[in-house]
């Protein structure tokens, strides 16, 4: 059984908790909210802490305090819990950090006694009951210790059949987690797989958008200079269904996935035409910093990065740019601008 404190008990922070608890891991957890604080410690038999030197006070050393906090307040918290752990103590970030902070935190850490790890951490609000991916960087002394929590909270090796030509003891990665290199390696690694998640949404977007207008050909079409025809219409005359064929997919495709997987359930749940969502989407930061990590290192990533920008125009980013666009088009040739309205 292993001590662990938990700092951040938002959903994957609570259901990590939960988690290993089921494994009898004693957990001391905190929250600013001391109301969530005291509701996760009562459903899961874990010790409520009323602020961080409380929590350290009640681990035994060497202690583990796992961070499970917006990359904005980490070190806030880290300063924090600095002043009152003890040399040879480890403090874990399992949020979304970017990875020259976890250098930069390591080093300081270091100078004082303290150890840090970095734990990218994948599954979401799913991964308490399926377990969670987890990509770790850090010295091997403190990974070492802390691979009894890593084992708890990963998925383990029913989460997926064994790769074949894979032989003898299962190895960790098999299992759901892996000591990926020094300080700032977990991260690096979750950074690129969220880039990866990225252009794999983005290229079922795209999919299921050429789907969608592939009934084109039976609309009527506006005939001015201004717009190019549509030349064959009646090769674009099917209405298909989209929802059926994301659940087709799951089934023996090629491109059937966990992604495909929540998409089919969320055409299920939201309705074919997806009325309730406005299409506004939001990056948290990894895809950004893939994209420059890409650029640093003189790699091409045609694909993470189109769907970065595709989610900055889809908020509203690109709308002056098109205006400079219809401009110019007016200024060179006297093109004048079709609205929606005149071309439907």
């Amino acid at each position: 059984m292993t001590d662990l404190g938990m700092i951040g008990l938002g959903r994957m922070g609570a259901a990590m908790v939960g988690r290993l608890r089921s494994a009898q891991h004693r957990c001391v957890v905190y929250d600013v909210d001391r109301t969530t604080t005291q509701r996760v410690a009562d459903a899961t038999g874990s010790v409520a802490a009323v602020g961080i030197a409380d929590l350290v006070r009640s681990l035994e050393a060497p202690r583990a305090v796992w961070i499970m906090v917006p990359s904005a307040f980490v070190d806030s918290v880290i300063a924090e819990l600095a002043t009152e752990l003890e040399p040879g103590d480890t403090v874990i970030d399992g949020g979304n950090s970017h990875y020259p902070d976890d250098i930069r935190r390591s080093e300081a850490l270091s100078a004082a006694g303290l150890h840090y790890v970095d734990v990218g951490t994948s599954g979401g609000v799913f991964g308490g009951e399926r377990g969670y991916c987890l990509m770790v960087g850090g010295e091997h002394e403190p990974v070492e210790r802390l691979a009894p929590v890593f084992e708890c909270l990963a998925p383990g090796l029913d989460a997926a059949p064994r790769t074949p030509g894979r032989s003898g003891d299962p190895t960790p990665e098999e299992r759901g987690w892996l000591h990926c290199g020094p300080a700032g390696a977990g991260h690096f690694v979750k950074m690129v797989h969220n880039g990866i998640e990225y252009g794999l949404m983005a290229a079922y977007a795209e999919g299921l958008n050429i789907l969608r207008h592939a009934g084109v050909g039976d609309a009527d079409h506006a005939k001015d200079a201004e717009t190019s025809p549509l030349e064959h219409p009646e090769l674009y005359g099917y209405r298909l269904d989209l929802p059926a064929i994301t659940e087709l997919w799951r089934r023996g495709s090629v491109v059937s996935s966990w992604l495909l997987d929540l998409t089919a359930a969320g055409f299920a749940a939201d309705g074919a035409d997806l009325s309730g969502y406005s299409g506004r989407v939001s990056d948290s930061g990894e895809g950004r910093w893939t994209v420059q990590a890409a650029i640093d290192e003189g790699v091409p990533a045609h694909v993470l990065s189109a769907a970065l920008y595709s989610r900055f125009a889809s908020r509203g980013e690109a709308d002056f740019g098109d205006r400079v666009l219809s401009m110019m088009r007016k200024q060179f040739g006297g093109h004048a601008e079709v609205h929606p309205e005149a071309a439907s």
